[in-house]
């Protein structure tokens, strides 16, 4: 076998290029990268638009989110207004009024509609006399003595405590039952006897 030099392998391809065949090789070539170029300007193209739509959505999402915390009370503060309203009219009328009985009713109509406001928009308020003593819901002012029914359950409740759909937003201010020092003594002088 005879190896070819670099000049010799140039000149047939020459050749074959000047022969009839190449000609349709060449355009054959010449087609599929017109093809090729045009796929890719179409993906260019595709891939500009991805971008800038990508880019709108950034800017939309950043609206939405700005639009969100501005105006996101909107509709609780539709829901307050007529209860200012109503307090508007209960303290013109109280100027008026001879009766504090109308007044006092008035005002818990006021109080009963902002509570079903608050309602409507998922606050709660937290039941607590009565209940065992939840430090989670429940913030201690302070411990009373009470009987052994009343242990660590709450006695008073100075203000009330809020959840929001669950959550806490304000904890109630109680005051909570213990068992009284006097009372521990005598049960530990019984159990002394009995044994």
């Amino acid at each position: 076998m005879v190896k070819k030099t670099k000049k010799e392998t140039t000149e047939q391809e020459a050749q074959a290029v000047g022969e009839p065949g190449g000609e349709e090789k060449d355009d054959d070539l010449v087609a599929r990268l017109e093809e090729a170029e045009k796929k890719a300007a179409e993906n260019y193209d595709k891939y500009v638009r991805a971008v800038a739509e990508l880019e709108n959505y950034r800017k939309r999402a950043a609206r939405e989110k700005t639009d969100a915390i501005a105006y996101g009370n909107e509709a609780l503060i539709r829901d307050v207004l007529p209860i200012i309203d109503s307090l508007d009219r209960a303290t013109e009328h109280a100027c008026k009024a001879a009766d504090m009985g109308a007044f006092k009713e008035g005002f818990k109509l006021v109080k009963d509609q902002l509570l079903c406001c608050l309602g409507k928009h998922g606050v709660e308020t937290i039941e607590a006399v009565g209940t065992d003593f939840n430090p989670q819901l429940h913030d201690a002012m302070l411990q009373v003595e009470s009987g052994e029914e009343g242990h660590s359950k709450v006695v008073e409740e100075f203000e009330k405590g809020y959840l929001l759909r669950g959550r806490l937003l304000k904890p109630a201010k109680v005051s909570v039952g213990r068992a009284s020092a006097r009372g521990n003594t005598i049960d530990k002088d019984k159990s002394a006897l009995i044994d």
